[in-house]
This record gives C-alpha cells, structure tokens and sequence, in this order.
C-alpha cells in the first residue's frame, strides 16, 4: 500500500442535488471543477457537508465515482466512509477501495455514547479489515463527544496505514495535544476555518474545511502565504476566513447555508437533502452581504 503524503486545503465538499432530491451528477461535475481550479490539494466527497448520512450506499458510490473521473488523477480523492456501525464502515471503506480512491475519511461512531475502548476497537477493525490508508475523523459538534487523543496516539502508534487526523472540535488544546503526541507521524488537519493558521503555526499540515466549499482559493492563498513565511498576509486572510466561517458554517444550518453561498457565486449546488431545508430570504440576504464583504 502507497501512503499519500497530505498536505495542503482539501474541501470537504457539498452533494448537489436537484429540487426533487436526486443527485445533480453534472452539477456535481461543474462544482468539483471550480474546487481543482481554486488550487485545492485534494477533494474530501461524501464528509459531513456532502450530507453522507442522508445518502445511500449506492449513492455514496456513484458520487465517489463522479469525482474521480473528473478530478482524473490530479488531486487525492478522500471520501468519508464512515457510517455509525463498525460493520456498515468496513463496507463502506470497502467501496472506496474498491473505486480506486487514495485514502477514507472515518468518522467516529456517533448516536450511542462509546468508551475509548469501543471507539479503539471500531478503527481497529476498519484498519485491519481494509487496504486502505485512514484519516480519523473527530467532529465533536455532530457525534456528541471529542475523540481522545490518547486514542490517536495508541492507533498511530500500531497502524501505519493512518496517515491523518481531521480534528474538527475548534479547541486549539485538542489539537495541540494531538499535535504533540502524533504530529511527527501523521498529517493533522485543521477541521474548522477558524483555526487554518493556528493548526498549521503548531505543527499541522493544512485543513480540511467547510469554508473551502465557497472560497478555495482564499484558503489555498492562506497556506501558500504560510508556507512561504508571510504570516502578515496568512493572518489577513485568516481573520477574513474567520468572518466567513462564522456566518456560513456556524451561524445557520451549514448544508444550506454553503450551498446558497456556492449558488450566489454561480456554481450549481443545488438544495440540501430534507430535513434540511433552503434559507429563507434574510437569512441569504446576511450571506450575500458576507459573500460581498470579502468575495466581491
């Protein structure tokens, strides 16, 4: 198995679909377009703003499908295939495999309250069950708790095949920690766009984040001014993500949200899958604004 050095923006996309609720697979097609053209490092299909717990399993396979052929090779392609039963990810992570991706993103287990106990054994056997490189993936606001690093330490320490962490709590002590404990080994990956430059200023290696959906290359612009050591430029871009993040992925339902954001720019996203529904017209009024602020 060839591990996949990550690094970089990774938009953990949207799913667009059409007012009737089937997946728009052309739109999908426009969409994973404008993302490679932002400059992104790679494309994260099927994650929690591409509404994976509303999609079928032969719905996650097709969309999988769809950015891969578009994307051609020149981006990794990592699709969440997590799910909330042990069983249903090893499927699922199969699937991936199956299609020829370079590497799954594993959600926690979430609905049932697990121990670190139950949450090491259900990434063992997705690991050993698999041939494929992991991203362990912690969202804390969907699952109900923050995965320990303790736990990342202990997997890291045993599997070569994690090659990163999505840390998605916002804590700047969690990620530290887990910085501390499996940064040398494993790409960490900022899980929310208010913490970009502070994930990558301790040690981490780029982000994988919501805000990335409407305004790749803003966040492509603030690693590469990182990068190339022009903290002034990365800390201008940073506080303006920040602003973004806020309004978009924290302040209203983010699946709407995004996807009226990405329609206001002229990409097709389409409409969340219900329960979800649409913004009603001040709430994309705020977002407009927001958009203008900072996007033009």
């Amino acid at each position: 198995m060839l591990k996949p050095r990550l690094e970089g923006i990774f938009p953990p996309h949207i799913t667009p679909f059409t007012h009737e609720g089937e997946v728009d697979e052309e739109a999908l097609r426009r969409c994973v377009r404008f993302w490679v053209e932002g400059g992104v490092s790679g494309l994260v299909p099927c994650g929690s703003n591409g509404e994976a717990p509303y999609l079928s399993r032969e719905e996650r396979r097709r969309v999988i499908e769809i950015v891969l052929a578009e994307v051609h090779g020149r981006v990794p392609v990592i699709p969440g295939t997590g799910s909330v039963s042990t069983r249903e990810t090893i499927l699922l992570t199969r699937d991936a495999r199956d299609l020829g991706v370079d590497a799954a993103l594993v959600i926690t287990p979430f609905f049932f309250k697990l121990s670190n106990r139950e949450i090491y054994e259900h990434y063992r056997a997705v690991i050993e069950a698999v041939d494929l490189p992991i991203v362990i993936y912690n969202v804390p606001k969907f699952t109900g708790f923050s995965l320990d690093p303790n736990v990342v330490f202990q997997l890291v320490s045993k599997y070569d095949n994690i090659v990163g962490i999505k840390d998605s709590s916002g804590s700047i002590s969690q990620i530290t920690e887990i910085i501390r404990l499996v940064g040398e080994k494993v790409s960490v990956f900022a899980g929310t766009g208010d913490v970009i430059l502070p994930t990558l200023m301790l040690g981490g290696k780029g982000a994988i984040v919501a805000v990335a959906n409407f305004s790749p290359k803003m966040c492509v612009d603030l690693y590469n001014a990182f990068k190339e050591g022009n903290y002034e430029e990365a800390s201008r871009l940073q506080l303006q993500i920040f602003y973004l993040n806020e309004v978009l992925v924290k302040k209203y339902n983010q699946l709407s949200a995004i996807k009226a954001a990405l329609n206001m720019l002229g990409l097709p996203s389409g409409y969340p899958r219900r329960p979800a529904l649409p913004l009603d017209e001040e709430e994309k009024n705020y977002i407009k604004n927001a958009l203008k602020m900072y996007l033009g």
